[in-house]
């Protein structure tokens, strides 16, 4: 990307430039902002070392030249890599909190985020919950947020992969939770205690298609393939989620599961049960719950369909 910035003196200046070429290039949004204004804005305040809430307060403060230098690099690698924002920062926020990532691990932008900052009400009674698993974890995010939000719960994060997990990891360590959360590498279900039982397991799995996969804007390659492959319906791990979960949870115990473009399949699937979809103030939807005895009801028709995946 060609750049003449020395025109731009304000940090208004840049975020408005910033977004103007973000546009002209057709880059994707979608791992943390929605449009080429707040990308920018993020962005430039990550290059002047500032936090982006403050921005606005400063718009018109001028930069020196060796910060519009800095800054303008770091557009020019958003355009010319088409590379998500969180990973060129080294940082996200979900639920309020702020989360470190790395593209060995999907950035957070579940809906989860609301369910969780509300204790996962009104679904369960916040005081009851105790334990908490958050599977397929990759950064995290949604099991730390449930540890914050859930103050006097246990939670567990699991995940097949090594490198996700020394994220989660970093980001335990962040918050302190040191003496809550414990971290296990796991192949869904195949390393967890089978004594361990929950009050909530909450996931946001590998989910998307086969043929869906090939057709994600460039911004999605940078982020781990194996945290979106899922076969060719998208239901792989999903299945088999739903297949051994009651023998996790507590009698009252909830699954909630984030499918995003693969709802549509799963209730093909299984068009005799009852799915209840949740719904998000803020926007987001693929996300079912299921009561334990709901899910030992419908036991016969997940385990034949992962015998037959």
């Amino acid at each position: 990307m060609q750049v003449e910035t020395d025109e731009l003196l304000t940090i208004q200046d840049l975020i408005r430039w910033g977004a103007c070429r973000f546009i002209e290039a057709g880059l994707h949004f979608g791992h943390g902002t929605d449009n080429a204004f707040d990308e920018a804005a993020w962005l430039v305040a990550h290059a002047l070392g500032m936090p982006p809430a403050l921005t606005a307060d400063y718009h018109q403060c001028r930069v020196t030249r060796a910060e519009r230098a800095a800054v303008a690099a770091l557009l020019a690698r958003r355009i010319d890599e088409r590379r998500p924002a969180a990973y060129l920062t080294g940082r996200t926020w979900f639920a309020g909190l702020e989360m470190s990532v790395s593209d060995q691990v999907m950035i957070p932008r579940s809906p989860l985020a609301e369910l969780i900052s509300e204790g996962f009400a009104p679904w369960t009674e916040p005081a009851q919950v105790s334990r908490v698993l958050d599977l397929c974890t990759g950064s995290g995010c949604i099991g730390i947020a449930a540890a914050m939000h859930l103050p006097d719960a246990d939670v567990d994060l699991a995940d097949i992969s090594p490198a996700a997990l020394r994220v989660a990891m970093r980001n335990r360590s962040r918050h302190g939770l040191e003496e809550r959360v414990r971290i296990i590498e796991s192949d869904l279900f195949a390393a967890i205690d089978d004594e361990a039982v929950y009050d909530v397991i909450v996931s946001n799995p590998p989910y998307v298609a086969a043929a869906e996969l090939e057709s994600l804007p460039a911004e999605y390659r940078h982020e781990p393939q194996l945290a979106f492959a899922a076969g060719e319906s998208g239901l792989d791990l999903v299945l088999r989620i739903l297949r051994d979960a009651p023998d996790f949870l507590s009698d009252e115990g909830l699954l909630i599961v984030e499918v995003g473009s693969a709802a549509e399949t799963l209730q093909d699937r299984f068009p005799e049960l009852h799915w209840t979809w949740l719904e998000f103030e803020h926007g987001g939807d693929g996300v079912f719950l299921m009561h334990r005895q709901e899910l030992v009801d419908a036991h016969p028709a997940f385990a034949k369909s992962v015998a037959g995946t």
